[in-house]
């Protein structure tokens, strides 16, 4: 799609079940990783460096009580969009509205360190007006997700920890296979800090 797309990184939520293993406390975006190309680095750094350079608008939500991570996605360019919720369609809805004139956004969950730039920028690539594109890896949908402009009312109007899923149902699905494990790579426990 040559019309100018955003991405949106979704880093409010907070990671309840890593937490149950880490310790109460343990932010698990902050916590460290090493990424495929070796280098250790923050969980949520190593998402935003996986992110191609490309896309016109960056937008980062997260809760007000993430100073630090809210630093570090602006030393890499993001807007950051503070709201109080911690659901996903509430922080989908609050990026897309930051920047609702796009052609279309990518969605990156902020706890998946381990995707390829090369699938990021396949899926980003397959993003239409009247279609949603997701990575397929092994049979399985996985993430980034990318939605084209049609999609935006519906973005907007998510509520609470309902995702976007929703908005698949009557959508051409364009599945884009990769041969990339990270994109169903989530650190939802500290086990799942190292790709293996």
């Amino acid at each position: 799609m040559s019309e100018p797309i955003g991405v949106i990184v979704l880093a409010a939520g907070q990671g309840s079940r890593f937490q149950q293993v880490a310790g109460a406390g343990k932010d698990k975006l902050l916590a460290d990783c090493a990424g495929r190309d070796g280098a250790v680095r923050s969980v949520i750094e190593q998402v935003l460096v996986n992110l191609p350079p490309t896309f016109e608008r960056r937008v980062l939500v997260t809760t007000d009580n993430r100073p630090q991570l809210s630093r570090m996605a602006q030393a890499y360019g993001f807007e950051i969009v503070l709201i109080d919720s911690t659901g996903m369609g509430d922080s989908i809805a609050a990026g897309v509205k930051a920047c609702p004139d796009l052609a279309g956004w990518l969605i990156v969950l902020g706890d998946m360190p381990f995707i390829l730039p090369s699938s990021i920028e396949r899926v980003a690539g397959a993003i239409a007006d009247d279609a949603v594109s997701v990575p397929v890896n092994e049979g399985a949908y996985g993430h980034p997700v990318g939605f084209g402009r049609r999609f935006g009312p519906g973005l907007m109007a998510l509520l609470g920890d309902q995702g976007a899923k929703s908005l698949f149902a009557g959508a051409r699905v364009v599945e884009v296979g990769v041969d990339d494990p990270g994109v169903l790579w989530d650190v939802d426990i500290p086990a799942k800090l190292s790709f293996v």
